[in-house]
């Protein structure tokens, strides 16, 4: 059976500095809850606690205890102890979980099947395409999509899930949740907050810091059966959290793309370590085995409705890749004048077909 840990009481814990879960059991192992917080010093250095340890469990920060309690007054707003039954059990088993989760939105979902999807800030067209396409049908076969909120890919993800179900979608950050980082992720953090969730280990009012980032990537994959990394250079976060998911024992999936793209070079890196290829979700659904009752021939339906023998301009349209292809190559491919390759490319972009990026134009895929 677990401890039972009032609110206040988890909030003076977590104020213990190099205070685990695991120094929290074996504590436990040798008193009860209420004599742990009623021992004095001697009785706290006995039970093997450090002076800055018994520092501050005797003299808890106050103030920052009432914030976080005016904090937890809001709708949906909660907080979920280690010992919680509503802690979630994948992120329960890995080495050092956090002490307490702060959590917006719906708590229930952080047992739902997760999958981690993260990448570059800085990704091309493509990239954010496959994220937000990967996200919404992963979560149509109900699988929640877990990341980190960040420009980029991230945000793609978030937004794949949600064209999906309202509720299909996790943000794990590195603030207190009375913050949004980054700002432009306002309506992002709303929208997901309201039937999905938010969640942090940091308390209320902690700005963003760099350290905060690979705390907030060891539970994005944490709470995650396996992780995704669409694209990302070296070294990037993204490998960091794909690191953290090999050491959790979780599976590691990854996109490959060009050989000559930075952006790609972290993918190639962990499919040489042995992460797994993808190059659709269903190998990601057929890998994790995870089902909502439902068959996996939609995934396949869409795959196949991917096919480009309805669309028009097949001759220009064959000489647009999926990287940047310029202007001046698919003039020379096609043998088309220069304004009629412009016109065409024009209205295969009204289509959704292609996109504009720097330099050129990149194939898209069709959902």
């Amino acid at each position: 059976m677990l401890p039972n840990l009032s609110v206040v009481q988890y909030l003076k814990l977590a104020g213990v500095p190099r205070f685990s879960m695991a120094r929290l059991q074996a504590a436990l192992s040798q008193c009860s809850v209420e004599q742990l917080f009623a021992a004095d010093a001697n009785q706290l250095a006995a039970w093997q606690f450090s002076p800055p340890q018994i520092s501050a469990l005797l003299q808890p920060k106050q103030a920052r205890i009432e914030q976080a309690l005016t904090w937890l007054e809001q709708n949906d707003c909660h907080l979920l102890g280690c010992f919680d039954p509503r802690y979630p059990e994948c992120l329960r088993n890995i080495q050092r979980p956090p002490l307490l989760l702060f959590v917006r939105g719906n708590p229930a979902l952080l047992d739902k099947p997760q999958l981690a999807i993260v990448g570059s800030r800085h990704a091309s067209v493509s990239g954010l395409n496959h994220a937000k396409r990967f996200a919404q049908q992963l979560a149509e076969q109900g699988i929640t999509i877990t990341s980190g909120m960040a420009l980029g890919i991230d945000a793609a993800a978030h937004k794949g899930a949600l064209l999906a179900k309202p509720d299909a979608t996790i943000a794990v950050v590195a603030t207190g949740l009375d913050r949004v980082y980054p700002k432009r992720h306002q309506a992002l953090a709303h929208k997901i907050s309201e039937q999905g969730a938010i969640v942090s280990e940091f308390w209320p009012g902690t700005a963003a810091k760099a350290n905060h980032f690979p705390r907030r990537n060891r539970i994005i994959s944490g709470l995650s059966l396996a992780t995704l990394v669409v694209q990302a250079g070296l070294p990037s976060g993204s490998l960091l959290t794909a690191n953290y998911a090999a050491e959790q024992g979780r599976d590691v999936f990854a996109m490959p793309g060009s050989i000559d793209d930075p952006l790609h070079a972290g993918c190639h890196h962990l499919i040489q370590q042995g992460a797994k290829l993808v190059t659709c979700p269903v190998d990601i659904i057929e890998e994790l085995g995870v089902f909502s009752g439902q068959s996996a021939l939609p995934l396949h339906a869409v795959e196949q409705n991917m096919q480009e023998q309805d669309l028009p301009y097949r001759q220009l349209l064959d000489n647009v890749a999926y990287e940047t292809t310029t202007i001046d190559d698919l003039v020379l491919s096609t043998q088309l004048p220069v304004d009629a390759v412009l016109a065409q490319l024009t209205e295969l972009e009204i289509l959704g077909v292609v996109a504009v990026v720097p330099g050129g134009y990149v194939k898209l895929r069709r959902n």
